[in-house]
This record gives C-alpha cells, structure tokens and sequence, in this order.
C-alpha cells in the first residue's frame, strides 16, 4: 500500500489548497501562535480525557468510487478517527448528537462560537475529494476552540481502498499534536488466530490493523504457529511453526508466500525475533537438552551461541539501539530477567521481584522493558532496563505475551479465560488504567506490534 503526503502547494503542514475545485480556502487571519494552546498531560495518568469534537467530513462534490461514494466516505473516515481517539483513553469525542454538520468551505475556516458551546475543547475538521486520476484526497485540520487557532494540518492522496490509512495518519496527527507522543494508529498487528475445542486448536498467522480492521489470514493453519514477529521493514515475518511436527523457526515473505527455515539443523528452535536493524534474528535453540539464546544472520548462516548457562536460557529482546538484549532464564532457580550486551557478554539479572518474569520485550523508546508476570497469576508488568520501577499493569486471570506500540505508550498482549482455554487480544497503557478488548474474528494469541506504515 502507499499513502502519500500532498506535494507543493496542496495540503502539507504549511499550505492548503485553494479555490472550490481543490479544497477550502486560506483561514482568515493567522490567530495566535498554535503550541502552547492546548495540549494533554499525560505525565501523571489521565483523569479526564479532553472532550475533542470530530464532524463528518464534507466533500466539494458527491462522487461514486471503488470504495463508496465520497459523502459516505467522509462518514467513515470521522469514524475511524473518533475510534482512535476514544480508544487511546486520552480523549472523549462528543457524541454524535452534539455534532453539527460542516460545509466544504468551514473545514479550514471553523465556527469557533458555535463549537464552544458543545464543551470541545478540540476540534477535528476535513473533507474527502475524489481526484480525476482515481485517487482520494483526504484534508486533516486541527483547532484549539478556545483559543481560536489552528493547531496542525495534513492531507493525504490516497487509492480509494485505502481510505482507512488516511483517517489512522489524521488521528495520529492529533494524537501527537495534543499530547506529544509519537503516532501510532496507522500500524498493524501480527497474531495467532486460533479456533477448536481446548485440547485440538488450529492456529493461523494473521495480520490486521492495530484496530481490528483490514484482517487476513496468512496462514492456513495445518500446521501449528507461535510467536509472529514483523521485521522493521514488515516485509518479512519470523514465526515457530511444528510444521511435520518438528518445532522450528521459519522466516516468511510477506508478500511471496514464500518461507524458509532459519537453522536447517536437527535441533527445537524457537522465540525468535528481529533485530531492531534487521540483519539478525535471536532465537533460542536446543542442543543435547540444554537450552539457549542464539542469534543468526536474517540472510541466513551459522548461529553464534550468546549464552551458556546450564538453565533455559530464551526469550530474547533487542534493545531499540541494538546494542543489548533482555532475555529470561532459570539460571537462579526460577524464570526471572537478565540483560547481556549483544555479544552475550555482561549477562546480570534486572528481575528480583516476588514470582517469575518471562516474554520480556524491550520499549522501542528504550526506557521500559515489558514482560509477564506470575506469581498467584498472569499479569503484564513493567520495569526499566535495569530492574527499577517494576510495576503490573494489569490484574487478569492470565494475562501474557506483551508487545509494544511503535510510540512505546501501549501494549498489547492475549488474555486466556479460566477454563475455556480461549485467548483474546487486549491492550493498555502505561497507566494501567485504559484496557481494552481488541476485536478479532475468532480467538488469538501471540500478538505483534509492526512499525508505523510508511
């Protein structure tokens, strides 16, 4: 897929289009400086999400398009952005009934009076164009309302089908904006769909936006799959499937179908992972019943061995620099954390919390390492890189498998009811306070965080 910004004097973070054939004219006046207006602190945690207006978006002209006409379109694309918003836990979009309806000609040029009253704080405006070459524009405008200023803008051609891509790039424009988090939205997810009684599941790869939307199925499923994980360039997919019934890690080419293993060697591998540069992958492999940490060349070759305790040792993250790696091992008599340099030396244990820690996974902002956490139960917790600060995030009958957004504020992992054995996808912030259910058609575990989409 390919999303583009805009070019020359379209909509681009300093120029709009202009006259009725290209979108709204130049707002009158250039108000207050926009940046020190409004803004949401989320230093402390959130008390009260910001009440943020998001009205359908018009359109110069109703035009028929591969993915519905465009006044249906600018329906869709304010819904996706209000999900997201919602869904971030930092903001609370006005219902529907206390929206009014936008002209082509208000998106850049709001009525501050009128939204005032609603008790916006924020206010969402655009439009959705059909272009003469086929595609869609999309126009994205930020407002402070009480301060009367425009705060940001971008706009983006886009094919019809990917009209969803647009509205994730304008709810990331407000979200980072508003609150000074990198962008998140337009990313997708890797996971294991699962479907059977308890005791016979069938697992398949599959991939979908960070939502839910967009999903499909990359796998078939006559061979059990674990641990999905995207490469930076989300080209390539690394994954442990029993293919013949022999546990082995495979890489798999997104767009070819094609796949190989990692080690063609006669021994179980498994939780593999991509270095955060691609070229490597670590994994953990079995040889004469010992357990370890490997890590091989992407492109193929002879593993190097970085530990060599006689526990499990496995589980292995990069750090977002590449220069270290948290893994987990029972070196000490139970499942707790460790981080070695990337060469396997310096191993020291970060972990000395009741219970045991397991499927750590380093923040991609480098600050955070997330992991599971027993001990009574599951839950997803959080420490820094050496040990401070560990914390649990949630309180589920068996929470594991954290990942993390691209901005490193969310994580994602699988929650497993008691009894039924059936996993679903569910997410939180740092604050522990905004879980949510992500929806999926069927169950799934093992999830993924990709990289924002270009």
């Amino acid at each position: 897929m390919m999303l583009a910004l805009l070019p020359g004097a379209t909509i681009a973070q300093d120029a709009a289009p202009q006259g009725s054939a290209q979108g709204p004219g130049p707002a009158p006046g250039a108000g207050p400086q926009p940046g020190q207006r409004l803004t949401v602190d989320i230093s402390g945690g959130i008390s009260q999400p910001m009440p943020i207006a998001v009205p359908v978006m018009p359109t110069p002209n109703a035009a028929s398009t591969p993915a519905g006409s465009t006044d249906a379109l600018g329906r869709q694309v304010s819904d996706v952005i209000t999900a997201d918003l919602r869904n971030s836990g930092l903001f609370s979009p006005l219902p529907a009934g206390q929206l009014r309806p936008v002209s082509f000609p208000q998106a850049n040029a709001p009525d501050y009076g009128a939204w005032l009253s609603t008790g916006a704080q924020a206010l969402v405006q655009g439009f959705v164009q059909a272009n003469g070459d086929g595609t869609l524009t999309v126009g994205c405008y930020l407002y402070d309302v009480f301060a009367k200023t425009e705060l940001a803008r971008q706009g983006f051609v886009v094919r019809p089908a990917e009209w969803r891509r647009a509205a994730h790039k304008c709810a990331d424009t407000v979200y980072s904006r508003l609150t000074g988090e990198g962008p998140y939205f337009d990313s997708q997810v890797i996971y294991v769909s699962e479907t059977g009684p308890k005791k016979n599941r069938t697992k398949r790869l599959a991939i979908m936006d960070q939502d839910g939307a967009s999903h499909r199925f990359i796998t078939n499923g006559q061979s059990l799959v674990l641990t999905p994980r995207f490469a930076p360039s989300r080209q390539t997919v690394v994954f442990m499937s029993f293919e013949n019934r022999q546990p082995r890690v495979y890489v798999y080419d997104v767009g070819s179908g094609r796949k190989r293993l990692v080690v063609n060697q006669p021994y179980t591998t498994f939780a593999p992972r991509f270095s955060p540069d691609g070229r490597y992958i670590l994994f953990s492999m079995i040889v004469n019943g010992n357990c370890d940490v490997y890590r091989v060349p992407a492109s193929g070759g002879e593993p190097v061995r970085l530990t060599t305790s006689p526990g499990i040792d496995t589980g292995g993250s990069y750090s977002p620099d590449g220069s270290r790696i948290v893994f987990e091992s029972d070196r000490s008599g139970g499942q707790q954390l460790y981080v070695m340099n990337a060469d396997g030396s310096n191993q020291k244990r970060v972990s000395f919390g009741g219970g045991r820690y397991a499927t750590p996974v380093w923040s991609p902002r480098g600050d955070l390492i997330a992991y599971t956490h027993t001990g009574g139960g599951f839950s997803i917790g959080v420490m820094g890189p050496d040990g401070s600060g560990a914390r649990d995030l949630t309180d589920g009958w068996q929470d594991e498998g954290p990942t993390w957004s691209p901005n490193g504020r969310v994580l994602m992992f699988f929650r497993t009811a008691r009894g039924s054995g059936k996993a679903d996808l569910w997410s939180v912030d740092l604050t522990g306070v905004n879980a949510r259910r992500i929806p999926t058609p069927l169950d799934g575990s093992d999830p993924a965080w990709g990289p924002l989409l270009p």
